[in-house]
């Protein structure tokens, strides 16, 4: 039997997120650079992307690029935001041809321009695509979400848009980068490494977490298929004991 036919289609998280990562190391340990690591990256993205669509996930979201990520070596920052340009280029018409909608999540500001322009444009022309949402996290930060959103609040409240005593989580939520986003169910991370890495800080306060020593260049189908097979083997309690939520079924 397969791995997708063991997969509960009426159990499925509405929103995975993935931390990918292990591609510097998956090309040294093919004697490469670390850029022939990224490029391989970009096959996972794609199957993961199909099998998330395939099985009718509505929310992928991928940690792309942090704000941490500015760090790494120039010439390799450089060689990611072509890529990045590069595969946004090549990928928009099967993302139309999928019904599959990209949005992004981050500081796109400081992104450099040609990045930030083949980005907007991905948006723009997927829209109106409707089977799935792809979102990459670019320049992005949990810790930095959560400051804009805050600095917002405080501003609504000092100007009157908002009374203090509104002030509730869901309330906060609106302000949020993943504002009109289901909290992702699950937390895929690849390469053996277990940090959420500032990543989605606030909206993982309940998402069961899946680690892989995979590396993110080896993450196929199968490997998607292995997680959600692992998510759906267990109980989610939001606090509750088991005995009460077998109650609620």
């Amino acid at each position: 039997m397969d791995l997708k036919s063991q997969v509960n289609i009426d159990k499925l998280p509405r929103h995975v997120a993935i931390i990918m990562d292990g591609n510097g190391r998956w090309a040294k340990k093919h004697g490469k650079v670390r850029v022939f690591g990224h490029r391989n990256g970009v096959k996972a993205v794609r199957e993961t992307t199909e099998a998330a669509a395939e099985l009718g996930i509505e929310y992928l979201t991928l940690y792309a690029f942090s704000t941490e990520n500015w760090n790494r070596p120039k010439r390799e920052v450089n060689a990611l935001m072509h890529l990045l340009v590069e595969t946004i280029h090549r990928e928009i018409k099967t993302l139309n041809d999928n019904n599959i909608r990209l949005q992004a999540i981050g500081d796109l500001d400081k992104l450099p321009e040609k990045t930030k322009k083949a980005l907007l444009e991905g948006i723009k022309n997927t829209s109106n695509n409707t089977r799935m949402t792809l979102v990459l996290a670019l320049n992005y930060s949990g810790k930095w979400e959560i400051t804009q959103a805050a600095k917002a609040l405080a501003k609504d409240v000092k100007n009157g848009k908002i009374s203090e005593e509104d002030v509730t989580d869901a309330t906060f939520e609106k302000y949020l980068a993943t504002a009109g986003m289901p909290d992702p169910e699950l937390l895929v991370r690849t390469s053996g490494e277990y940090r959420l890495s500032n990543f989605l800080l606030w909206q993982l306060a309940y998402a069961e977490m899946y680690f892989t020593p995979v590396f993110w260049p080896d993450f196929t189908k199968e490997e998607f298929h292995k997680a959600l097979i692992d998510f759906q083997g267990r109980e989610r309690r939001f606090g509750k004991t088991g005995d009460q939520i077998k109650d609620l079924e």
